[in-house]
């Protein structure tokens, strides 16, 4: 029954980040959504920065202590370890819901992008910017990602294995695709408003730090494979040039 029960749990928490997922497409692109990151300005300037930063904080604090390993292995004590990482993905979806909920827009336009033809292009680099974030996840296993592959084998009475390292698609043109997506998407806008440029700032603020902090942990657990992958390819701009061959560096003892 537990297995069920573990399995069931993962599953609705699966469906609520998916949802809170395609959510934030519209919160950042402004479209379909009750309000969004440039919603009418409500409430004086000061206060909507202050609200804003700690809701970001909040999300990047829960972000970077959940995921490390020392944190793990004291949170297990209490949760059980084929639904940690579903939990995680749970309090990451309420920080993020909490931010839609609280968000305060503040106005302002930083600059408006008038040629139709630019628009488009805009719109087309923020949509493959959400795309390519999706699509990463899938070559570097989706529902691992998201808890779902760890309470499945537990329904199945099978060891969760770790993941073997790969350099799928993308993985080989940069190291972090998925961050890559992520500020394509945020940045790639006609319309730069006060509110999106100060979530952009503070989001890739974020990111540049969480990199740190995740490729300690991939040395951690791949070892000399990660570092000599660290040294053939780019971090996150894919234009910078490579030190040596993917194939060639990753050969080496």
């Amino acid at each position: 029954m537990k297995r069920v029960l573990f399995f069931m749990y993962g599953s609705v928490v699966y469906l609520i980040f998916f949802a809170t997922f395609c959510y934030a497409a519209g919160f950042v692109g402004n479209f379909l959504v009750p309000k969004s990151i440039d919603s009418p300005a409500a409430g004086p300037l000061t206060e909507a920065l202050l609200i804003n930063s700690g809701l970001l904080a909040l999300f990047a604090l829960q972000h970077s202590i959940m995921a490390r390993k020392w944190f793990k292995e004291l949170w297990t004590r209490i949760i059980p370890k084929p639904i940690e990482r579903s939990t995680f993905v749970l309090f990451a979806s309420a920080a993020l819901i909490l931010l839609y909920i609280f968000w305060r827009p503040m106005g302002g336009t930083i600059w408006s992008v008038e040629d139709p033809a630019l628009q488009i292009i805009l719109y087309a680099v923020c949509a493959f910017g959400w795309l390519l974030v999706l699509v990463t996840t899938f070559l570097i296993n989706h529902f691992e990602l998201f808890g779902l592959r760890q309470v499945w084998r537990y329904l199945l009475k099978k060891e969760n294995e770790p993941l073997k390292f790969v350099t799928p698609g993308p993985y080989k043109m940069i190291r972090h695709p998925l961050y890559f997506g992520f500020l394509l998407a945020f940045w790639a806008t006609p319309v730069m408003t006060v509110s999106h440029l100060f979530f952009s700032i503070m989001t890739t603020a974020y990111i540049l730090v969480a990199i740190q902090f995740e490729e300690k942990d991939l040395i951690r657990e791949h070892g000399k494979k990660y570092i000599n992958y660290r040294k053939a390819i780019p971090m996150i701009l894919p234009f910078r040039k490579k030190q040596k061959s993917l194939e060639g560096i990753l050969a080496e003892k």
